[in-house]
């Protein structure tokens, strides 16, 4: 028996054991003395005494009958009476919301406190992504939204980054978060990388070439060049943008192919697009690449990089000048030889992330944006190594889960395909924190795509800001709930009158307003499934792991410098072989 007939069955028992009851009533009736309603009606007390000898009910055709149209009566009646009920919704007439309550996040956190991601100082989500209950998984996407001061960094990705259960990449505005949890980190077995965009001199290297295995991330990475190298104002013509694309990717490809490992970075591309001359009055003139191009055509007509090469070389001489003149503008940084010296190989090693506990931390600027394409192309190269491995090597799921921390979201640069991104990297084992400073960041950079990020993010705090956007959405997501009004009336005349009328009606749970003045030390958490949470944000101090930030003491401060540094120092315990080597004999020749 299926679930819908057991239901249907026992929906209708109520109405069988009326009917079998009325088959008495009938056989009663039946057994009144008298020819007539009257005489029968009369008589109708000794016909029940008579028919109730026998508690069972009738099995007489008629009184199976008149029983069963009796109780198929009253379930069309019931029936028609719930179809036509009016709904009254006592209490919530005009709305339901509510603050949640230590019940309602119970389900979603993990007894065990550093297996949870800190939303609040009373609120927590549990790390597994395979709970005892599926209707209490959720994402470890998370969006945090507050003003400047607000204490994004402090109240919420400090205490999280303390939790030590991840890998972890952390945008690290002006360098300070590395500084003052370093140490701890290494305490904690962490093995920490830096990729510095504001001193050269104090990052690791990084070359995005060295993370291309196919044609495909050719395709990817050159997008990603192009939609974060745009500049200030309109990003100019289509056919411009697909002539660079085609340009950058036949060069790419040709790096990536044809020339040795150590030559595979952005200053090889410089060369190829400085060599690239192109003379307006001789269409027949050859410049260096088009002769190495011919070359790889005749060994292999059919080679990726000659198929891209072909296409850009359909442009007319000065339509192809001013390509090469919009090429050299949109890779001007790399002019810079610091830069070239950071991408000439690569120490970051992003494909390892999701295999040992590391803590990468992408330094940036909060004044200025010119470096940050290579956030973006670190991001986005990180998203698809990590995807990739995990289906490839790992069987869907990485072993450590890689959170990353990406405060000021909004000035990194844009991650292509993030909507589609923040959706998939669930299952692998990622989840990816966007901090900004209000909503409206999300939308100026991401246009339409940027609620579709947001609503894959099933967590959102808010902690506190007055920006008119953010607060008419949230105002808005909160919902209204329902509350008691009384006006008093005093009328003053002739005769004086006094009036009470009370009334019910709707009001913001928090209104713009509200939300606008909202105590500094309070936040709100919004999380799928469940009621809102007005909670106090969480103390950094009663952190167990507090005590090893240079918050708590100077001397765990992290000195970048002596970590990046190559020169060896023997401790004094260690043991090392020393050689002596004479050199008289050739000094004597000499």
């Amino acid at each position: 028996m299926n679930e819908k007939t057991k239901r249907l069955l026992l929906l209708n028992i109520p109405y069988l054991v009326l009917a079998l009851i009325f088959t008495k009533a009938s056989q009663a009736w039946r057994f009144a003395e008298g020819y007539d309603f009257a005489s029968k009606f009369l008589n109708l007390t000794s016909g029940f005494a008579n028919a109730f000898e026998n508690p069972l009910p009738s099995l007489h055709s008629q009184d199976l009958l008149i029983g069963f149209l009796i109780g198929a009566v009253l379930r069309l009646v019931v029936y028609l009476k719930g179809k036509n009920a009016k709904k009254y919704r006592k209490g919530i007439e005009y709305g339901s919301a509510r603050w949640g309550k230590a019940d309602d996040i119970r389900p979603f956190s993990d007894p065990l406190f550093h297996n949870n991601v800190i939303l609040t100082k009373t609120e927590s989500l549990s790390m597994s992504s395979r709970p005892k209950n599926p209707k209490h998984a959720r994402n470890k996407n998370v969006l945090i939204v507050g003003g400047s001061g607000s204490g994004k960094t402090r109240f919420w990705l400090k205490p999280n980054l303390m939790q030590c259960h991840s890998s972890y990449v952390v945008t690290d505005p002006k360098g300070s978060i590395v500084v003052e949890c370093g140490k701890m980190l290494l305490r904690n077995g962490y093995k920490i990388k830096i990729l510095n965009t504001i001193n050269f001199k104090k990052s690791m290297r990084y070359n995005p070439f060295a993370y291309i295995k196919s044609e495909k991330d050719i395709l990817k990475l050159v997008t990603t060049l192009i939609t974060n190298t745009k500049g200030e104002g309109k990003a100019g013509d289509d056919f411009w943008v697909k002539a660079e694309t085609l340009l950058y990717t036949a060069l790419i490809g040709y790096i990536y192919f044809e020339a040795p490992e150590n030559e595979q970075n952005f200053s090889t591309l410089i060369e190829f697009i400085n060599a690239s001359e192109v003379r307006e009055d001789d269409e027949d003139f050859q410049n260096p690449v088009d002769l190495m191009f011919e070359a790889l055509e005749k060994k292999d007509p059919q080679h990726f990089a000659v198929r891209q090469y072909k296409k850009y070389k359909l442009a007319a001489g000065k339509t192809a000048k001013s390509i090469l003149i919009s090429c050299g503008a949109r890779l001007a940084p790399f002019d810079i030889k610091e830069l070239r010296e950071l991408t000439a190989y690569d120490e970051l090693e992003l494909d390892t992330l999701g295999d040992k506990k590391t803590a990468l931390f992408i330094i940036i600027s909060d004044t200025d944006d010119t470096f940050n394409f290579l956030v973006s192309m670190a991001y986005t190269q990180l998203f698809n190594l990590l995807c990739d491995k995990a289906d490839d090597v790992y069987g869907g799921r990485l072993p450590i889960h890689v959170r990353c921390l990406i405060d000021e979201a909004a000035n990194i640069g844009q991650i292509p395909k993030l909507e589609k991104l923040m959706a998939t990297i669930r299952s692998r084992e990622i989840s990816a924190c966007l901090v900004l400073q209000a909503q409206s960041q999300l939308k100026a950079l991401y246009k339409d795509n940027a609620d579709t990020i947001s609503g894959n993010c099933d967590s959102m705090i808010f902690l506190g800001g007055k920006e008119k956007t953010t607060l008419k959405d949230l105002s808005e997501t909160l919902g209204r709930e329902t509350i008691d009004m009384f006006n008093t009336s005093d009328t003053r005349g002739a005769q004086r009158s006094y009036g009470l009328n009370y009334q019910k009606l709707g009001k913001e749970l928090m209104s713009m307003d509200e939300l606008a003045v909202m105590d500094g030390g309070k936040c709100i958490l919004q999380l799928r499934g469940v009621r809102p949470f007005l909670s106090e944000k969480y103390d950094i101090t009663k952190h167990p792991q507090y005590k090893y930030l240079s918050d708590f003491d100077k001397r765990n401060t992290f000195d970048i410098e002596k970590y990046l540094s190559t020169k060896l120092k023997p401790k004094p315990d260690e043991v090392y072989d020393v050689y002596e080597i004479d050199l008289t004999e050739e000094t004597e020749t000499a």
